[in-house]
């Protein structure tokens, strides 16, 4: 009776190694092996490479979206003001901004005031949203005060031209987008115009406001929707040109944990206020968000799919190499090897396909991801150009972020396919009689 042996043991590697050098005349296995060996290596690399670029554009979002926004924003509720109109303003936004400011997590509180306006310079028109806030509050947003990416000195923001013709009647200086800047056609020092439909009350009614405003700081918060409508303008001035006398239009919160932000919100509304009405950067962006889990859940069991059939190839090439030595396992078998012995021999061939596979479609996705950038400016250079629209999704260049559980549940699949498709031919092969192995020999 065969005696037993120890499980992969060096012998059984052996064998194994011999069978998967099988040469054309041996019956082609080896084609399989290299077939195999390739399917696996792309289908673990399509899945890295789409895990980390789907990884990447989210990060790259949010990070827009705190970079740039409030992550809660407190407005109020609408009443009557003295005149008989609805308003949503706050009036002591000084008072509300000191209560918020002392929640724990709170980090910065900035009154603003907002309003959409048409922008005009050189014969060109845009129409932009203006944020009124103080050149203190504005520094700290990350985005926008970023020197690497922005165009003059914040410090010039607010302050009013000193000499010019046409600089004497201008406003304070004021930020704009990269959009805006380039859509309007300006540069820094040049002058826009800011045009309001809600202007000066007068006997005829109310006429449109026309103001010229220096362009003092432009930047680049990354994302194409802000870099082309956002125009940043002292708090004060925002006060006088849009009627909002002494009065906020709402409060930007900036708070410590952002991705956590519900945890603070209860406690914001309490130090607003009654009346008050909380607004966070999930609520605003959360349906896109939600979008893109589902999104990256889908594009997973697709590619699942794809290192599946990949995976398949394995069973088909053992399945052939089980017929082609059907004459060596009877001769090993009456040698005395066992039935896990031949088992484990078969395994070890299915199983180092699965394994070099892996290893070699890790190491393409994880290059591909490291070097994305030149990677996508070599193919928009064989194209000729246009092949990421910003304006359509919403970032300039297409991000990757390598992430170590995005590889290992790439890994985790592929070996876990690959030896569960293995196991079945292995075992055909040990369950093999050999007296009918050698029958026709």
């Amino acid at each position: 009776m065969p005696r037993s042996t120890a499980p992969f043991a060096p012998f059984e590697w052996l064998i194994a190694w011999r069978y998967l050098r099988a040469r054309r005349a041996e019956g082609g296995v080896s084609v399989m092996t290299w077939i195999s060996l390739i399917g696996i290596t792309l289908a673990v690399f399509a899945l890295i490479a789409t895990l980390s670029v789907r990884a990447g554009f989210r990060a790259e979002f949010v990070d827009t979206i705190l970079g740039a926004n409030a992550h809660v924003t407190v407005y109020h509720t609408q009443r009557i003001d003295e005149f008989g109109r609805a308003t949503r303003t706050i009036e002591d936004y000084a008072g509300m901004a000191e209560r918020v400011r002392a929640v724990p997590g709170v980090m910065r509180v900035a009154p603003l005031v907002k309003g959409q306006v048409m922008a005009s310079g050189r014969n060109r028109n845009a129409g932009v949203e203006v944020f009124g806030i103080n050149a203190a509050d504005l520094a700290q947003i990350r985005r926008i005060a970023d020197p690497e990416t922005a165009r003059g000195d914040l410090a010039d923001f607010g302050v009013a031209p000193e000499t010019g013709d046409d600089l004497l009647a201008s406003g304070p200086g004021i930020a704009i987008g990269s959009g805006v800047a380039m859509e309007l056609n300006v540069g820094l020092g040049e002058t826009i115009k800011l045009i309001s439909p809600n202007g000066v009350k007068t006997a005829f009614g109310v006429s449109p406001r026309v103001k010229t405003y220096t362009v003092a700081y432009i930047f680049t918060a990354g994302r194409y929707d802000i870099d082309r409508t956002r125009v940043y303008m002292p708090f004060d001035e925002a006060q006088l040109y849009f009627n909002r006398d002494n009065v906020a239009d709402e409060l930007e919160v900036i708070v410590s944990a952002p991705e956590a932000v519900t945890r603070f919100t209860g406690d914001i509304a309490r130090a607003a206020g009654p009346g008050a009405l909380i607004w966070t950067w999930q609520d605003a962006s959360g349906g896109f968000l939600r979008a893109l889990d589902i999104e990256d859940n889908v594009m997973f069991v697709i590619l699942s799919v794809l290192v599946l059939i990949a995976a398949m190839n394995i069973t088909s090439g053992l399945i052939m190499l089980v017929k082609n030595k059907g004459r060596d396992i009877g001769i090993l078998r009456t040698m005395g090897l066992t039935e896990g012995s031949v088992l484990r021999v078969f395994f070890i061939c299915g199983a180092l396909t699965g394994v070099i596979g892996t290893a070699l479609g890790v190491v393409l996705g994880c290059l591909f991801a490291i070097y994305i950038d030149p990677i996508f400016a070599a193919v928009n250079y064989v194209s000729g150009g246009g092949v990421w629209d910003p304006s359509i999704r919403g970032i300039y260049a297409l991000p990757a972020k390598l992430q170590a559980q995005d590889v290992l549940a790439a890994v985790s699949l592929s070996l876990g396919l690959s030896f569960v498709v293995t196991y079945f031919p292995a075992r055909r092969a040990a369950r093999l009689n050999p007296v009918e192995a050698l029958r026709y020999e």
